[in-house]
């Protein structure tokens, strides 16, 4: 907990009322020497003139004494893990309820804050409401801002900016999103190569592979984030189509994402197969299909970050992440998700009579859907 600041509190309040410290004073009744000596932080009110003092200023007791009660970087990630696996249990309205509450008492934890968003964001659909799904997505962007702005963390910062536009644009507001990130993208000068030289030349080898295979980690996933998003914007164009297509492709061989990361290459299956269909290829869309499918099904849960023979010194860097190993949303949820990424998804409405798509969606609802029942 961080020291009490009631001093500063009061000053601040008394100066939006248009109070002197003698009109406080004669409102209290004490003199205006005590005043003095509290916001000075010489000496603290008396116990009994609090609930006075809160009244007046229109506050809790715990803001006017300046409380901002912290959690724990485990904790939160505690807490973030169990109300992940309430959304798929509980009922979402009252889920919902226990998060603002949470975000109410720790309005000041800047960390806890910016997760209750992001658990918001992943979870805003469970509500199968579309309407409320936006008004709890305007709610997690009012806590991003409120992170941006208070924070004085610069990492949060930014992940706070960039949770925030993501909102925008889940909320339909494109214009807000360029406005936002327009002009924020800027060459980076990575410092891993520098840092794995250093530990090399004071002898900790094991320490600067470390740090290259975490850079290299990142750099994949992004690359191949990347190259799956472009696909979505090359449906006018078959012939960037199909090379960035053979592109992901290579990059998921040479480093064996079906093992490592199958999350990630499920997405660009998705992604592929719709492209396909708005291309006019509905055979090469099913081949697809029926990789995700296969994947999909296959021995790839529980969902987690993790390495492999290659990515063999990353596990410490996993774990020091926010949410160590685990996936932002409960594994029900995902695969449920996985599952109605082709079963409703009306851009694979043509395929709906094709019995490999049939033969497709039986298997994906035998082996996704079967634990997700509530």
């Amino acid at each position: 907990m961080k020291a009490l600041n009631i001093g500063r509190i009061i000053i601040k309040k008394r100066r939006e009322k248009g109070m002197t410290q003698q009109d406080l004073a004669d409102y209290i009744g004490v003199s205006k020497a005590s005043v003095s000596k509290w916001e000075t932080g010489q000496s603290y009110p008396d116990i009994t003139f609090l609930p006075q003092l809160a009244t007046l200023f229109n506050i809790s007791i715990d803001e006017l004494m300046g409380y901002e009660p912290q959690m724990s970087r485990e904790d939160i990630r505690k807490l973030y893990l169990k109300l992940s696996a309430d959304f798929a249990s509980r009922p979402f309205d009252e889920v919902l309820a226990c998060c603002r509450d949470i975000a109410r008492k720790y309005f000041s934890c800047f960390p806890l804050l910016f997760q209750i968003g992001a658990l918001l964001v992943n979870n805003c659909m469970v509500s199968g409401d579309q309407e409320k799904a936006r008004e709890v997505l305007a709610e997690a962007r009012e806590l991003f801002i409120r992170v941006k702005k208070e924070s004085d963390d610069a990492e949060l910062i930014q992940l706070a900016l960039y949770m925030e536009a993501l909102c925008a644009l889940m909320l339909g507001n494109p214009g807000e999103v360029i406005e936002l990130l327009e002009g924020t993208s800027r060459k980076i000068l990575s410092p891993e190569a520098l840092l794995a030289s250093a530990y090399q030349m004071v002898g900790k080898p094991t320490e600067a592979k470390s740090i290259l295979q975490v850079s290299i980690y990142q750099h994949l996933v992004s690359l191949f984030g990347g190259l799956t998003d472009y696909l979505m914007h090359c449906a006018d164009d078959p012939k960037q189509f199909d090379e960035t297509i053979r592109r992901a492709e290579s990059v998921a061989e040479a480093f064996a994402l079906k093992k490592l990361h199958p999350s990630l290459l499920l997405r660009y299956y998705l992604t592929a197969a719709q492209g396909c269909m708005a291309l006019g290829n509905p055979e090469s869309a099913l081949d697809i299909l029926e990789k995700y499918t296969a994947l999909a099904t296959g021995d790839i849960y529980p969902l987690q970050l993790k390495g492999d023979d290659y990515f063999c010194l990353i596990d410490r860097w996993i774990e020091d992440l926010d949410l160590g190993s685990a996936m932002p949303r409960d594994e029900q949820i995902i695969r449920k998700s996985i599952a109605d990424g082709v079963i409703n998804n009306p851009a694979f409405t043509a395929l709906a009579d094709q019995n490999r798509f049939k033969r497709m969606v039986e298997k994906l609802k035998s082996k996704c859907l079967k634990d997700t029942e509530r």
